[in-house]
């Protein structure tokens, strides 16, 4: 389950990312458009930005802005930042791994299954974007004509 934390983080980074050709923009502007708390927010960014994903400007004018492009900022990437691993167990993480106490992992049937919800959900993640989070509206009959 993702943390409030991701959570917020990816409420962020789009507001950023649909906000992108207006320069800098504020904490306080996300935090209210968003309604993420303020305190929290500003620890987020900070993560974000410690990781080279977002630029800060100070002063007028300042705010955040993304220091990559938020079409190669992938998903996987701020949720490993934020959360850890991504994997649902310590022994099939690919970053984060640890063996798990009496387990033998060569004939577990729940590591080998692990492997692979790991594997089917990395393949999703890695390739989905912060620019993937824009909700993508289907046209109403109405719209249609119909």
């Amino acid at each position: 389950m993702l943390s409030k934390k991701t959570q917020y983080a990816f409420k962020a980074l789009l507001y950023l990312s649909q906000h992108a050709d207006k320069g800098p923009v504020l904490i306080s502007e996300i935090s209210e458009n968003k309604q993420i708390p303020l305190k929290f927010l500003e620890n987020i960014l900070l993560d974000l930005k410690k990781a080279g994903i977002l630029g800060s400007k100070k002063g007028k004018g300042g705010g955040y802005y993304f220091a990559a492009a938020p079409k190669d900022v992938s998903l996987a990437k701020v949720m490993r930042l934020l959360d850890g691993p991504i994997a649902l167990l310590p022994c099939v993480s690919l970053n984060f791994y640890e063996k798990c106490r009496n387990c033998d992992e060569e004939n577990c049937g729940l590591h080998n299954t692990m492997i692979q919800v790991r594997d089917n959900m990395l393949k999703v993640l890695e390739k989905k974007s912060i620019c993937d989070l824009v909700a993508k509206k289907e046209p109403s009959w109405e719209q249609d004509g119909l």
